[in-house]
């Protein structure tokens, strides 16, 4: 491929990136604060998957206590370091809703940590409305509220939010954001509505349904063995019928997903081969196209600033807007946009292996057997 063509396909790339992104700057959803004039709305249950979150909860706790839910339901998915004491042990105060641990039972054959915690807590409620939410989430107090009335502006029967990323380390600034471009890059806010497969999407960290919604799609037991099941849930909802809504979080539900390299190294790269439909080859070009369009013509910017110039500025346009969308607003990042794919190499890498672990557990997925 000549210089000249490479640099038409990135600009190309880029544009149509830019494109989608620009739209979505002005139609992608972002959580509201809930007002605070009481309204009648569906009794709603806030159910929460633990497993080794004594160093999150106390955090985000006092959260999930104020977000406005009607009752909150802690499920302890054997856990070691003593989570669930905190949650009982947690001083209540008398306009917080009702409090409930309860102990998983041992996991069957066939189902994942995560899709058996939530199935379990699903039983537990009778609830008109099911908000699953990951225990490093922070919730602003009234979020429930604010979630409920999102989703029901949208006439959204299964219902995710893009949470706003809280990030510390370098590796955290720089990659974890990528969950949020890539669905702002990729996926016209209206297309959401559209029979295209690709277009069905959520983000298991806070995904909310309808009872009637959650039980036509088969709940989490319709996808017990998938790794990325908030996508598989989706997609089910999307088979289904049944309306999908997204937005992002904004103030009101932040995430701080991992901490530090190691997490990000082995928490992203758990996910990447699921989502390619289980090719390896499907994910290593990706990253190859990405060094293509966002490393390569920084390196060439020395050689031939005209030419190249406009490449790097739309790379780092791109994640600066994406910045502002979500409130991240953090510039830095959005400068160092050029040595993101190089930073992402570790975590192609080890995506590309058999078996996966996470918080003790080790997983093969079906689909990489298959891939």
């Amino acid at each position: 491929m000549t210089a000249r063509r490479l640099r038409l396909l990135v600009l190309a790339f880029l544009a149509t990136k830019l494109g989608v992104l620009l739209a979505n700057c002005a139609l992608f959803p972002t959580l509201r604060p809930a007002g605070t004039v009481p309204h009648r709305r569906p009794r709603v249950a806030l159910l929460v998957p633990l497993r080794n979150e004594a160093k999150r909860l106390p955090a985000t706790l006092p959260g999930f206590l104020a977000a406005g839910a009607d009752e909150v339901v802690f499920l302890d998915d054997e856990s070691t370091d003593g989570c669930a004491d905190l949650v009982r042990q947690h001083p209540r105060r008398a306009d917080e809703p009702p409090v409930r641990v309860i102990t998983s039972a041992p996991r069957p054959d066939g189902w994942l940590g995560k899709t058996w915690a939530c199935q379990q807590l699903a039983a537990t409620t009778t609830a008109e409305r099911l908000v699953f939410v990951d225990a490093d989430v922070h919730l602003a107090p009234g979020a429930v509220t604010a979630i409920v009335d999102e989703m029901d502006r949208q006439d959204a029967e299964v219902f995710s939010v893009f949470s706003r990323h809280l990030t510390g380390t370098w590796a955290e600034r720089l990659l974890t954001p990528l969950i949020v471009d890539v669905v702002l890059c990729f996926l016209p806010f209206p297309a959401l509505r559209t029979p295209v497969r690709a277009a069905a999407t959520a983000h298991g960290a806070v995904l909310a349904f309808t009872r009637p919604a959650y039980d036509a799609v088969g709940g989490f037991a319709a996808v017990r063995a998938e790794v990325v099941e908030d996508i598989a849930l989706a997609r089910r909802t999307r088979r289904r019928g049944r309306r999908l809504g997204l937005a992002l979080g904004g103030p009101v539900a932040q995430i701080r997903m991992y901490r530090g390299a190691r997490e990000v190294l082995v928490g992203l790269s758990r996910g990447l081969v699921p989502v390619a439909g289980g090719s390896r080859v499907a994910v290593v070009a990706g990253w190859a196209a990405h060094v293509a369009v966002y490393t390569v013509p920084t390196a060439l910017l020395l050689r031939r600033p005209r030419r190249w110039w406009p490449a790097v500025a739309m790379a780092v346009a791109e994640r600066a807007l994406v910045e502002a969308k979500t409130g991240g607003r953090d510039w830095a990042a959005a400068l160092a946009t050029p040595v993101v794919p190089l930073a992402a190499a570790p975590i192609v890498a080890r995506s590309l292996r058999r078996e996966q672990t996470w918080k003790g557990r080790t997983v093969v997925d079906p689909s990489v057997r298959r891939g």
